[in-house]
């Protein structure tokens, strides 16, 4: 880490420690939460009048009649070796299951972040640019409203008025994505709408801040542009508080679009993970939660890094 102050790489080292901790958690909670789950895939599968019996057989065949400690060791060991196990209903690999529904989700989500980035930076630097006017004003009230509609309600809206009303737009996926691209164009607007209001807010303030720093004061007695005093100067400075909240995007784009494609039909993680709770797949349940779990904290602990980089002033704090 050369170029990097002994205070930076001392809290970096903890931070990691601190990460590998948590990574070595989450697989512990999500055994003893999925144990929490009410009935099994046995019970699934035996259907609506249940044998005991049969169920007896069913959990017997798929290994659900071992003691709890000894199927979370050999599914942690399973982890280490990088095999999240088979699913209790289709019999095929996890990891298979998982890629089947990954594609979606990562083209959803990168769409995302791709409109959710610049937008974000646009209207936070005209906000602040023009502090207390019109647009200021405007961008404010419109990010407030937006962000108190909830993504579901969101999407109902839009698809309402877009899908159904207007025609211009597929309202679900049932054709394919591979057919009708355009289907992709409500989720992600519902996707983007609530973040693109918290980060554009952060880049705002952090913005106001930058520009009354003192340095920007002493650029301008040198004359330098204010074009260039906004986007070379005092932006990179208002970016540490907006790249935490970005990293939470991230972690809640991956996490949380269950939602959004249950709503549009996309057969993404959202629906893999759907269906293997009506099934009680708890395989299934269990690797997606240690994918999840696994990405939130790694997304948080880049999050940590970058925010530290970007705001050398906290090391002194530290």
């Amino acid at each position: 880490m050369a170029g990097v102050s002994a205070p930076l790489r001392s809290w970096a080292g903890r931070r990691l420690l601190l990460g590998v901790g948590q990574l070595a958690a989450v697989p512990a909670l999500v055994f003893v939460l999925t144990e929490a789950l009410p009935g099994d895939a046995a019970d699934a599968r035996a259907g609506d009048d249940p044998d005991p019996r049969r169920i007896a057989v069913l959990r017997a065949a798929m290994h659900l009649d071992r003691p709890a400690g000894q199927r979370f060791l050999g599914w942690f060991g399973g982890l280490l070796r990088g095999d999240l196990g088979v699913s209790s209903v289709s019999g095929r690999p996890v990891a298979a299951q998982l890629a089947d529904g990954l594609a979606p989700t990562l083209l959803l989500a990168g769409l995302t972040l791709t409109l959710l980035v610049p937008l974000s930076l646009l209207l936070g630097v005209l906000a602040a640019g023009r502090e207390g006017g019109p647009l200021d004003r405007l961008i404010g009230s419109a990010t407030l409203a937006v962000h108190a509609v909830p993504e579901f309600a969101l999407g109902v809206l839009l698809v309402g008025v877009f899908a159904l009303r207007l025609g211009w737009l597929p309202p679900t996926a049932l054709g394919g994505v591979g057919r009708q691209p355009a289907v992709l164009v409500l989720p992600v607007l519902v996707l983007v709408a609530r973040p693109v209001c918290s980060i554009s807010r952060l880049v705002r303030a952090g913005m106001l801040a930058a520009l009354a720093a003192p340095y920007v004061a002493q650029a301008r007695r040198y004359g330098v542009s204010e074009r260039r005093i906004r986007w070379a100067h005092a932006l990179p400075n208002a970016l540490a508080p907006a790249a935490q909240q970005l990293a939470r995007t991230c972690d809640w784009l991956l996490c949380g679009v269950v939602v959004v494609e249950a709503l549009f039909v996309l057969p993404g993680l959202g629906t893999v993970l759907l269906d293997a709770v009506a099934a009680r797949d708890v395989p299934v349940v269990q690797g997606l939660a240690v994918v999840f779990g696994v990405a939130t904290v790694g997304l948080n602990l880049a999050a940590d890094l970058a925010t530290r980089r970007l705001a050398p002033r906290a090391e002194a704090a530290a």
